[in-house]
């Protein structure tokens, strides 16, 4: 049920162009400080969780790992993602409100 809602609110957030999905995209936003918010995908590599939790660290972005690559893919109307970004601090506060209620 909390699933549906994180996936809805990371579909709000792309339709409203708070978010950026993909390694590279993500990548770009937290070292440009854009980024509030980095999801990676629990069945992403584990060379994917090492470089975003030590990147998230270092720039002191908040990090989960939430559900499947295909989760965050159809999320967010696309292909498999292993990981996106918020830009939003709004969109931020409802996701971890749901992610950590789970």
């Amino acid at each position: 049920m909390r699933a549906n809602r994180v996936a809805s609110l990371l579909g709000l957030a792309m339709k409203a162009g708070r978010l950026v999905s993909g390694e590279f995209l993500t990548e770009k936003a937290v070292k440009s400080m854009k980024a509030t918010l980095v999801i990676v995908a629990e069945d992403a590599s584990d060379n994917t969780k090492k470089m975003f939790t030590n990147m998230c660290t270092y720039y002191k972005v908040p990090l989960y790992f939430w559900g499947k690559k295909e989760d965050l893919g159809s999320a967010i109307g696309r292909e498999l993602r292993a990981s996106v970004a918020l830009t939003d601090a709004g969109f931020r506060d409802a996701v971890v409100k749901q992610i950590e209620s789970e």
